[in-house]
């Protein structure tokens, strides 16, 4: 299958709200390698259209629910300018017009201030490239029906990211980073829907902790070159650390931190 051809589809399939049939099912042959191809033409379009690639997002880090969904592998894929969201007071309200089955999940985001270089496997060395850290949701998004894929499906379809909304920045110094990596490890996190405790989770969810998922992305990443490696500016967000849950209009979403000096969000949804 032609790779520019699946990103045009999907980029529709986004853009309408709707779902299309497993590009597995319709080429078996169709591996990791081709969805990154795939991944990679959409950028390219989405540029094309004025849209701004600010970040990245990591999913399937939360190695808890890979069974649910059949993955084998985290994912990731860019953001944008126009799917980046920055809370005011950590609140927001976000339409789910356009959303064809979201899910909401929680996540710890950072904002990098040098390059990360690959093979790093101690938190600490990670974060020093870090200019902050933040609260994060992630409504993530399936353009397979009833969110039945396989393993590169996930890549190809924008590794399901739709919208990012972070919350208050904590700048991080270098005098706080040994601390801080003890800290995101073994925080624990609350989701609420409508006041009730929906799931909770711990940072180390995130690959074991969530500075290991940034660096697991850059080491992916340098066995990708058609994508450049992560730079100064970008905002990462490092996978759920509860399940990913299904959201509506009407609901009122909120996260808690224990452990972390950081406020959670509070979300609305509308139409």
């Amino acid at each position: 299958m032609d790779a520019r051809q699946i990103a045009r589809e999907l980029l529709e399939a986004l853009d309408q709200g709707k779902t299309i049939r497993s590009i597995v099912e319709r080429d078996p042959g169709f591996d990791w390698d081709e969805g990154y191809e795939v991944a990679a033409d959409i950028v390219a379009l989405r540029r094309a259209r004025g849209e701004r690639p600010i970040g990245r997002k990591i999913g399937f880090t939360n190695r808890n629910i890979w069974a649910e969904y059949g993955a084998t592998a985290p994912i990731w894929a860019h953001v944008y300018d126009r799917t980046v969201h920055f809370a005011t007071d950590n609140q927001a309200t976000v339409s789910l017009g356009g959303a064809v089955q979201p899910r909401l999940e929680l996540e710890i985001a950072f904002r990098l201030k040098a390059p990360v270089p690959a093979r790093l496997n101690d938190p600490v060395e990670v974060l020093a490239a870090i200019e902050w850290y933040a609260p994060s949701f992630e409504i993530v998004d399936c353009h397979f029906a009833d969110w039945k894929f396989r393993p590169a499906d996930s890549a190809a379809d924008f590794s399901f990211h739709w919208k990012l909304v972070v919350g208050a920045p904590r700048p991080v110094g270098p005098e706080q980073v040994t601390a801080l990596a003890a800290q995101l490890r073994e925080c624990g996190v609350t989701l609420r829907k409508d006041g009730a405790v929906a799931d909770r989770g711990v940072g180390a969810n995130a690959l074991g902790h969530p500075a290991l998922a940034l660096a697991h992305l850059a080491d992916v990443l340098s066995r990708q070159p058609r994508f450049a490696p992560l730079a100064p500016g970008e905002v990462v967000t490092t996978g759920t650390l509860t399940a990913a849950m299904p959201i509506r209009p009407g609901e009122i979403w909120t996260s808690e931190y224990s452990g972390l000096p950081i406020t959670g969000l509070r979300l609305e949804f509308t139409d």
